[in-house]
């Protein structure tokens, strides 16, 4: 495996972005390229697969049993309104829905009439979704739909907690199947989660970096990219880079001002 100095050297001509192409043509992934003569390509490397309703009930949970909600995705929005159509199951009007941030309770509005309901959100951390259970946590019997893959912080606060709550896998994250890649021939590949760079390995289990950069958005995605023995070019975000397309050119110029 050449070391990064190596790497350096070879000019970044094509970049693959590990997510779906854009619906609407634009990103400013696109704009990098134009700025800067590259390629840009986009493929999903992970899709999700919903959990079916035997599944669910295997596991004896009936959504219309709890009085709360939790949501920390769409994902898992669709699935928990997918398995309680399949169980004709009808969620009472005074049930509370409990969203991680105001965009992702505003993704509610397709399943329920939102303004009828009891929607609580918060402002996309963690932190404040915690807080915000805490004060309506006496007599709620709260659902955390979920995936597979998943971060621990919020069950193992709610344990901690003693909240009643159930935490429920309505979906799997799946690799999708990139065989049509071939040998994976870019200057540049960049990933967002474990789940993608597991999902590269998967379809090509030979895989070798050689002078291939790899870029990484997130700390759990750069121990992902670590772990699997690959040398990490690009890591965001960082002070100088909030954003993935700021860190990739940063690098640009960086590789440009070395020569």
């Amino acid at each position: 495996m050449p070391d990064t100095r190596t790497a350096m050297s070879t000019k970044v001509k094509s970049i693959l972005i590990s997510q779906p192409k854009p619906e609407s043509g634009k990103s400013p992934y696109y704009d990098l390229g134009e700025k800067y003569g590259i390629k840009i390509e986009f493929r999903q490397f992970i899709q999700v697969e919903g959990v079916s309703r035997k599944d669910i009930q295997k596991q004896r949970v009936k959504p219309s049993d709890f009085t709360a909600v939790i949501f920390t995705s769409r994902n898992a929005i669709d699935h928990f309104f997918r398995i309680c159509d399949e169980m004709k199951i009808k969620m009472p009007q005074d049930t509370k829905y409990f969203c991680i941030s105001e965009a992702i309770a505003l993704y509610l509005q397709k399943y329920i009439q939102y303004r009828k309901r009891k929607v609580i959100f918060g402002d996309g951390k963690i932190k404040t979704l915690q807080g915000l259970l805490l004060k309506h946590k006496k007599g709620e019997k709260f659902l955390l739909p979920c995936s597979d893959i998943r971060r621990a912080d919020l069950p193992e606060f709610m344990e901690g907690n003693k909240f009643d709550f159930r935490e429920t896998c309505f979906y799997k994250t799946v690799a999708s199947d990139l065989s049509d890649l071939k040998d994976v021939n870019y200057d540049m590949i960049v990933f967002f989660s474990p789940a993608g760079v597991k999902s590269l390995f998967k379809n090509f289990p030979d895989f070798e970096q050689n002078d291939t950069r790899i870029a990484a958005f997130g700390l759990t995605t750069e121990k992902a990219v670590l772990d699997a023995g690959l040398r990490l070019d690009v890591k965001a975000p960082i002070p100088k880079a909030p954003s993935m397309t700021k860190a990739i050119e940063l690098y640009l110029l960086e590789q440009k001002n070395s020569k």
